[in-house]
């Protein structure tokens, strides 16, 4: 029942993160699935502030109990009592999901509620370590590996995919009242908050977003630089979401950043054909991985 609900929350979110999930063996997709059903539900806590009117200290008080939750699934005997709750307790049962990740991610929402304005990239990646790479190394727990460069691997990946989702939402969230932008790459750059707010397409824009993909570029080669070949099989999971995320960034890009007039994805039929070719360089060798970076 917990795991079916946590699925159906992962399919129906449209994420890229599902095809990576299909990959996995029946125990570890129920994982990951709590996992990330976790991750979306404390996200939206977030979000109803904006949508619903939702007030500061209900939205705190809120995440105060996905604490307590989170606090109940490493206690012997701990029952959580919220369903989705419930499914994380059973992961980390299973698999050792650190507690100060899960914690993070909480944090990293609690930071939309307070911070909406970042003064440099260095002052922006506390708050993606937060949201995303702390999620990462939830996941490649889960996944299963050896070596410890892991760990490095999804903290860059992360980044890089945090990265990502920013250039693809920058309407949508300055409109949300978020600009995550950093505020001397927008005076540098002459582009204001209004003019994000606005959709305002100009030439100074998608010259801020061309600086904006560079720097994400630079965590998904830092990312694949770290990775662990010994892992590779346990850790195709991984791979898939890092592809599809980059594909994602190469479709942006090819549309010269105008992700104002609609919410750039990859298609269906992409994500699939990334997902089987990653598979298949992870199971018979390096071949695929080869053919994946030149496509």
């Amino acid at each position: 029942m917990i795991g079916r609900l946590a699925a159906r929350l992962t399919r129906k979110s449209r994420s890229n993160f599902y095809y990576a999930f299909l990959t996995l063996p029946r125990h570890r997709r129920d994982a990951l699935y709590a996992v990330y059903a976790f991750c979306r539900t404390v996200d939206d806590i977030a979000d109803l502030g904006d949508e619903r009117g939702v007030d500061r200290a209900a939205q705190r008080s809120q995440l105060e109990r996905w604490r307590h939750d989170v606090a109940l699934c490493y206690e012997p005997g701990g029952r959580p009592e919220n369903p989705i709750a419930a499914g994380l307790a059973r992961a980390v049962s299973a698999f050792a999901i650190p507690r100060e990740a899960l914690l993070a991610i909480i944090d990293g929402v609690e930071m939309d509620l307070d911070q909406v304005r970042y003064e440099t990239a260095d002052d922006l990646y506390p708050y993606c370590y937060r949201v995303a790479s702390a999620v990462g190394l939830c996941c490649i727990e889960i996944f299963g590996y050896t070596d410890p460069r892991a760990r490095e691997y999804a903290v860059n990946l992360g980044t890089a995919l945090q990265l990502t989702n920013i250039i693809r939402d920058v309407g949508a969230d300055a409109r949300a009242g978020r600009v995550y932008l950093p505020q001397e790459d927008l005076r540098k750059f002459g582009v204001t908050a209004d003019d994000l707010r606005a959709g305002r397409y100009t030439d100074e824009f998608a010259s801020l977003m061309r600086h904006q993909a560079a720097r994400a570029r630079q965590f998904y080669r830092a990312a694949q630089e770290a990775f662990p070949t010994a892992d590779a099989r346990s850790l195709v999971a991984a791979q898939i979401m890092g592809r599809i995320y980059r594909a994602l960034l190469d479709e942006i890009e090819a549309r010269a950043f105008r992700v104002f007039e609609e919410r750039i994805t990859v298609p269906t039929g992409r994500k699939l054909a990334i997902a089987l070719r990653c598979w298949a360089a992870a199971r018979f060798g390096h071949a695929g991985s080869r053919r994946e970076r030149a496509a």
